[in-house]
């Protein structure tokens, strides 16, 4: 029997698992790709918009370490500088959470020994993650370059640029595979492989600002070499392509996989090379309640989530200084962040679109944390716990009071920190700190409502409450980021809570949506309290 026998069959098995959350990657991500493309387009229409645009790019620090360094003046190359970071961590992100899900998290459930009782070789359920999650990087590329074309942008850059984003993709997919060699567990691969994806996204920012400037184009420094994501910028989409950078993910992947054969070769079934820390002889008192044990699960998460909100926040709002110089002379940027952010004072504007998507980014943390309890239960562990003196009631608000303080604390730092970026360099760091504070907490009842949605799915629909989940978020996301630029319908933009929620410091409190929404939250967590309370566990 050959060491890669039965990988057709069990590449099939992640088809059939994940043809939902495979479907939602490969066609949301060109979706997406044609949504930024069109707002940025309607921001910079013409030439002058432009070159205004990649001026501030080139010469603005805070451009150069979140956008990396533009190309040209054309309309593809703006709409790389602006799209394609944001597009490259997501395929990261997914690449590795899926090769994970087929490989680690196999072998931590016991359905990879269970795989190894039938005819499969040792290396079969590895070659099948990497053969399902490469062939969704292509596809997704190829997607989303045609998708760009249709646009009206050049077919070669179009698609060199989606290459960039697809071959971070496959990059990332090498090192989820390495790392699910490393670790005895699914949380401390991902831990491992997004940890990495955040040193590739500092090593090509500190390249990129210590780059070189020859007119409107940036020479990046060597650190952004080192940078599965700095190759990305180095393909120059739309500014002279150079093909050949898209041979270094090629390679990445060539290297990375034999690396991870090499390494499972040298371990046992179930078991990582790096070994697990030993716990304490006697467990904390702690952990014989479910909020004791709710914070030793989430501690882990929500320290990692709070490290990169403080640096995001903090950043966000050092930027802020320089917005009235970055869109001095162009109306149109001008006249999209006031409609992000609500009001006609620019700075006000920019710090309440941040604060907005911030809430609507940690509605990933909410979703997150509600649906370990779905696992919890698919993997029997929910049955052990309520087979103890905690009542189903008391077990499931205890997983909601966590994910909703999780949030709180979570909003707060977002606005503290971004108060404080903007106080340093504006002045006044003590006042723009606690106004900015208290403007991020009036964004909790929309994080209210993402979590009665979570709830109510898990009481009422179990079975699709992980998809559905996720694909509400994901709605959200696109009315909230694109529905103002791209006037939708204000119906249709009503289906998001988060556009009922005053932008301030942009505009002035209403507590009137506030109150509705915190209303809407409660309901439907009551529904999915009284769902959970009547169905069968597990289901």
């Amino acid at each position: 029997m050959s060491a890669y026998t039965g990988t057709g069959r069990l590449a099939r098995l992640a088809l059939r698992r994940d043809r939902i959350k495979l479907g939602i990657w490969v066609l949301g991500t060109p979706l997406l790709g044609v949504g930024l493309a069109g707002s940025v387009s309607g921001v910079y229409p013409d030439e002058p918009s432009r070159m205004q645009y990649a001026e501030t790019a080139a010469t603005s620090v805070v451009a150069r370490a979140f956008n990396g360094p533009i190309v040209g003046v054309d309309l593809g190359a703006v709409v790389v500088a602006e799209t394609y970071i944001t597009l490259a961590v997501l395929a990261a992100l997914v690449s590795t959470f899926a090769v994970v899900r087929h490989t680690r998290q196999n072998e931590e459930t016991g359905r990879a020994e269970l795989l190894g009782a039938a005819v499969v070789g040792r290396y079969a359920l590895l070659t099948a993650a990497l053969l399902v999650v490469v062939a969704a990087n292509v596809a997704s590329g190829v997607l989303l370059g045609l998708a760009f074309a249709a646009t009206g942008l050049p077919l070669a850059g179009s698609l060199a640029a989606a290459g960039a984003v697809a071959g971070v993709g496959v990059a990332f997919t090498a090192v989820a595979a390495v790392t699910a060699q490393l670790s005895v567990t699914s949380r401390g691969a991902n831990a491992l492989a997004a940890a990495t994806v955040g040193v590739a996204f500092l090593l090509r920012a500190t390249g990129d600002v210590l780059g070189e400037r020859d007119g409107l184009r940036v020479e990046s420094a060597w650190p952004s070499w080192l940078s599965p994501l700095g190759w990305g910028n180095q393909v120059r989409a739309f500014g002279g392509e150079r093909w050949w950078v898209l041979a270094l993910p090629v390679a990445l992947l060539v290297a990375g996989v034999a690396a991870a054969f090499a390494l499972a070769g040298r371990r046992d079934l179930g078991a990582g090379l790096l070994a697990a820390r030993r716990g304490p002889a006697r467990a904390a008192a702690g952990l014989l309640s479910p909020t004791g044990l709710l914070w030793r699960l989430h501690r882990g998460a929500l320290l990692g989530w709070a490290v990169a909100v403080v640096i995001l926040g903090f950043s966000m709002g050092v930027a802020a200084d320089e917005v009235n110089d970055m869109i001095a002379e162009n109306p149109a940027a001008a006249e999209a962040i006031a409609a992000l952010g609500g009001g006609t004072d620019l700075v006000d504007a920019f710090l309440a679109a941040m604060l907005g998507l911030f809430a609507l980014t940690l509605g990933a943390y909410v979703v997150q944390a509600l649906l370990r309890t779905r696992a919890d239960e698919s993997d029997g562990i929910l049955e052990a716990v309520l087979a103890t003196a905690v009542s189903r009631h008391r077990w499931l608000l205890t997983q909601i009071a966590g994910a909703v303080l999780g949030a709180v604390a979570l909003m707060l730092l977002a606005g503290v920190s971004t108060g404080l970026g903007y106080g340093l360099v504006a002045g006044d760091g003590l006042g723009h700190t606690l106004e900015l504070g208290w403007a991020a907490l009036l964004r909790l009842p929309a994080l209210l409502v993402v979590a009665g949605v979570v709830t109510a799915l898990l009481g009422l629909a179990p079975r699709w409450s992980v998809a559905l989940s996720w694909a509400v978020l994901m709605a959200f996301l696109l009315l909230g980021q694109l529905g103002a630029v791209l006037d939708l319908p204000q119906a249709v933009l009503n289906l998001s809570p988060y556009t009922h929620v005053p932008s301030v410091p942009a505009v002035d409190l209403s507590v009137p949506p506030l109150a509705v929404l915190t209303g809407v939250g409660a309901l439907l967590l009551t529904a999915g309290l009284a769902g959970f309370r009547h169905r069968d566990v597990p289901t």
